[in-house]
């Protein structure tokens, strides 16, 4: 009688035990979003103060600011995880394109204003970065406690659900770096 007690007992607080660890990770996915979230509302304020710099010195190059716009307005507009990593980057594209046109307009690279937005930019693109990361982790973690045994039986008996993870789909990261070492001509 006193083993069935206790067998019983250990189960009851293995289910709240697994319970609360997995209300916890769920709660550890939210907070590691709504950090992204920040670093990401971050880009999108910065970007129209750059875009309004640029317009004055690339008056020729209207089409690669209206790229920029439109992924910044996509990009606020995408609701799921992965509608935002989608969205995201198509605007990590943009800017890269838009920051390779720079090049072209020394008067542009040489302003202070603009130098210290892209400064700014290049410093949250590496606060998204590591957001990201966390944020995966995190997703990572929840989907293994929903995924494996035993935890998995009380994660469906309450309806928990796999987290999407934040993947940015960027061009410029697949491909092969380029390493020149010729001199430059004078």
């Amino acid at each position: 009688m006193w083993i069935i007690l206790g067998i019983i007992i250990l189960l009851i607080l293995f289910v709240i035990w697994s319970y609360n660890k997995l209300v916890r990770m769920r709660n550890q996915v939210k907070n590691a979003w709504s950090q992204i979230d920040v670093q990401l509302k971050r880009r999108h304020d910065l970007i129209p103060n750059l875009v309004e710099t640029a317009k004055g010195y690339m008056m020729h190059e209207r089409e690669t600011l209206t790229k920029i716009t439109e992924a910044r307005s996509e990009a606020m507009k995408a609701g799921s995880v992965g509608e935002k990593a989608k969205a995201e980057g198509a605007l990590t594209d943009a800017i890269s394109k838009f920051l390779l046109v720079v090049e072209n307009y020394p008067d542009l690279k040489a302003n202070q204003n603009f130098l210290a937005l892209q400064e700014e930019l290049t410093s949250t693109e590496n606060k998204i970065a590591f957001s990201r990361q966390n944020y995966n982790d995190q997703v990572l973690f929840l989907n293994n406690q929903i995924q494996m045994f035993p935890s998995n039986i009380i994660a469906q008996t309450f309806h928990f659900q796999e987290e999407e993870f934040f993947e940015i789909e960027e061009k410029s990261e697949r491909e092969t770096p380029k390493v020149s070492f010729t001199t430059p001509t004078t």
